[in-house]
């Protein structure tokens, strides 16, 4: 007999943000039952929970410890998954929330912004055989040291895509209030582009690159167990497709962007650049950049997840040797197929940037991407006028050598 097929469901913080939404989720998700699946659901916080708990952290510590932090901001998940687990259960399903460590999510030992490296989804599997649906406490794991541990900014969308491949589901589907992905952020760009289909490597390079519709690593397991993700609103509209296919276009798809970044750098050569980087893997921070320039070490840093930044900051300064810092950087990034294999693009954006007088930092390019740091102050305008050269545009420039 065939297996009843399972499918992953995540739902964002605002889709269960009061009472009423929850019940709405617990119908959708009943609805899903009925269609013949048996469904696991991942879900995110209450509304703005996680950050009036951040909030409440910093209160007491400006520079609260990365483990008491964890304690305390998986809490909100946990608050959530039973809560709805109750809401189901009134549509006449059985149900059972776990936490990310009962559900056997194992991760590295990096506290605010760690990673899965293992799923053991032994309950869940025997749960669903017992025709319950599986609630799933998202954003969090337990590390080898057996340490509660979360995963950092969209990791709820990780949990759900890392449990649909280890549990082989038909899908997974990431349920927010955003009708889908678009080429820029709607509160940036009056009127970006819906992408129907995205794959999944250009969604990789938007989300590192600070858009904020999937997580970076969720997108990565998906791609290594080829799990189609659909992303769309929690109550209808439009979908966005990620997947393995290749649109067969060398164009942008996206512009994305991120601030608060903090950029370090240093006097002593290789051996400091070595030294720097064991303090930050001490203080479990992972760079977004790391290189020597001039054979001097440059850093560039995200304070995102970094809660306890004075104390890396401190850190960082008695590594050895002189280190400055430039705070409040922004960047913006262009992504798409070919935008950093071909000159011409870079050509033309720098032309942009310098017309319309941004305030260029430094550049960084990869086959799919254009980043543009920017010192503080005009980022939305940086992402409007790329977005609108690139994706509205949509220029089409001669293959190289041609």
């Amino acid at each position: 007999m065939p297996t009843t097929p399972i499918v992953v469901q995540k739902y964002g913080g605002s889709s269960v943000a009061d009472a009423n939404r929850l019940r709405q989720v617990a119908r959708r998700v009943a609805g899903t039952v009925d269609q013949g699946y048996r469904v696991v659901v991942v879900i995110s916080a209450m509304g703005k929970t996680t950050d009036a708990l951040l909030d409440q952290a910093r209160q007491v510590n400006p520079s609260p410890p990365r483990r008491e932090l964890d304690m305390l901001l998986s809490a909100g998940e946990r608050i959530a998954a039973s809560l709805l687990a109750m809401a189901i259960s009134r549509e006449g399903k059985e149900a059972i929330s776990f936490t990310g460590s009962q559900c056997g999510i194992l991760t590295n030992h990096r506290h605010s912004n760690a990673r899965i490296i293992e799923v053991r989804p032994v309950r869940v599997q025997d749960e669903l055989e017992r025709d319950r649906v599986v609630i799933i406490a998202g954003f969090q794991g337990v590390s080898y040291k057996r340490e509660i541990t979360t995963l950092g900014r969209g990791g709820s969308d990780t949990t759900a895509v890392a449990m649909a491949a280890a549990l082989g589901a038909e899908y997974c589907e990431i349920c927010s209030d955003v009708d889908g992905v678009y080429s820029a952020d709607p509160r940036v760009v009056a009127e970006p582009c819906h992408l129907d289909e995205i794959s999944y490597t250009e969604m990789q390079e938007l989300a590192q690159s600070g858009a904020r519709v999937l997580n970076a690593q969720a997108v990565e397991f998906a791609r290594r167990a080829g799990i189609v993700i659909y992303a769309r609103a929690t109550h209808g509209g439009q979908t966005t497709i990620v997947s393995g296919r290749d649109r067969g276009e060398q164009q942008a798809v996206g512009v994305a962007s991120m601030g608060d970044l903090v950029c370090v750098h240093g006097d002593g050569g290789a051996a400091q650049l070595c030294e720097l980087m064991r303090t930050l893997e001490a203080l479990e921070t992972a760079p977004l950049r790391a290189r020597l320039h001039d054979g001097q070490p440059v850093l560039m840093i995200s304070r995102e997840n970094c809660p306890d930044y004075p104390a890396l900051r401190e850190a960082l300064e008695r590594a050895g040797g002189m280190v400055w810092f430039e705070e409040g950087l922004e960047a913006v990034t262009v992504v798409g197929e070919g935008m950093g294999d071909d000159p011409c693009h870079l050509a033309r954006a720098m032309g942009i940037i310098q017309q319309a007088g941004l305030p260029l930092h430094s550049v960084d390019t990869a086959p799919l991407r254009l980043t543009f740091f920017l010192h503080p102050g005009r980022m939305d305008e940086a992402v409007q006028t790329l977005h609108r050269a690139f994706v509205e545009q949509r220029p089409v420039l001669p293959p190289m050598g041609g």
